[in-house]
């Protein structure tokens, strides 16, 4: 199957985050041939309940390709317009799959060994396929990790710390507000504290950003609330600290909980010669890997303004070139150990 036709069959099948066994079982039985023709081993990594990650490796493995079978919903299937294939995950990251598969027989049709796939579920929520993943490793010195940067190497790439902020009120009638404590006024005040906070900037990754990406609470119009909460999201070019402290002040002045649900620390990554560019402002799986599959990078094709959108797509050319792309990083790795320009 070449890299276009293997993108919309793994577009086709949902797999948002939480339901990866579809896809799972369809790239065990496809990788199950790459395996037995090459002398490869292909394995099922459990990383929770029927969510399995999968390893092909050939030989011992100094390089492994990796990147993550889940999407955001919702789910909508492919269609190919010439010059892109279009649908959920085209480009986050199945289109990525597609291509790390097919650098990989093209290596192999050359004679490369000492490397491995690594495809993880969990990566759009909570990292839990790296999370068990960064508990197995087989050996690897370098990760290349895929997500939508273009065909550009990113240098860096910002972290994230994720929090749900909870209020608590007390019910009254909307008549006598003085009866009662408007849990939805608490979590306001909250949220303007926090909207407040100074946020810091690096050289290489720019600014700190702050998302409220969810509210929800209260009961009626003529009730005064009990109960509302958001969940927000930093996106940290730094030490997290300073923002927890800032966070948890506010949460105390305004008698909410700031509950952590998710940190990613930033990273700043290497160049490698010959290939372009970039920064990345977007939260991926090598945090959560620390180091314990290789030293990281990060390249892949598609853009990542198209991901977790409803015109989500990827351009074909940029497809057939990461095929090469992966397949020459691979090559400089396993022939010198040395990455940067």
């Amino acid at each position: 199957m070449d890299c276009y036709a293997l993108t919309r069959a793994l577009v086709d099948l949902d797999s948002t985050t939480g339901h990866e066994k579809p896809v799972v079982d369809y790239l065990f039985s496809h990788l199950s041939g790459l395996a037995a023709q090459h002398n490869g081993r292909l394995e099922r990594m459990s990383a929770a309940p029927e969510r399995d990650n999968l390893l092909l490796i050939f030989g011992d493995p100094v390089v492994t390709l990796s990147t993550h079978m889940d999407t955001v919903p919702p789910y909508f299937s492919s269609s190919d317009d010439g010059a892109y294939i279009r649908g959920r995950g085209a480009c986050d990251a199945k289109g990525i799959i597609a291509a790390m598969i097919a650098s990989a027989e093209s290596l192999l049709r050359t004679g490369t060994r000492n490397f491995g796939l690594l495809f993880v579920v969990g990566e759009e929520r909570d990292s839990s396929g790296a999370k068990a993943a960064a508990v197995s490793p087989r050996g690897s010195r370098f990760l290349i990790n895929g997500e939508p940067t273009q065909n550009r190497l990113a240098l860096g790439s910002k972290g994230a710390l994720r929090y749900e902020i909870i209020a608590k009120g007390k019910l009254a009638h909307s008549a006598y507000p003085e009866l009662g404590h408007s849990a939805i006024h608490s979590l306001l005040d909250a949220l303007r504290d926090i909207r407040a906070i100074p946020l810091p900037s690096d050289a290489v990754l720019g600014q700190s950003t702050l998302n409220v990406g969810t509210i929800h609470g209260g009961r009626a119009p003529n009730v005064v609330a009990d109960e509302a909460r958001a969940e927000i999201m930093f996106r940290l070019v730094g030490d997290a600290a300073p923002l927890r402290a800032a966070v948890a002040s506010a949460a105390e002045r305004n008698n909410v909980e700031a509950r952590e649900v998710l940190h990613c620390s930033a990273v700043h990554l290497s160049a490698m010669q010959g290939l372009a560019t970039t920064v990345v402002a977007f939260t991926t799986d090598i945090p959560t890997f620390n180091g314990a599959w290789g030293k990281p990078f990060l390249l892949g094709p598609g853009s990542i303004h198209d991901a977790h959108t409803a015109e989500e797509r990827i351009d074909k050319k940029e497809l057939r070139d990461a095929v090469g792309i992966y397949a020459q990083m691979v090559r400089q790795l396993l022939a010198t150990g040395v990455a940067a320009s």
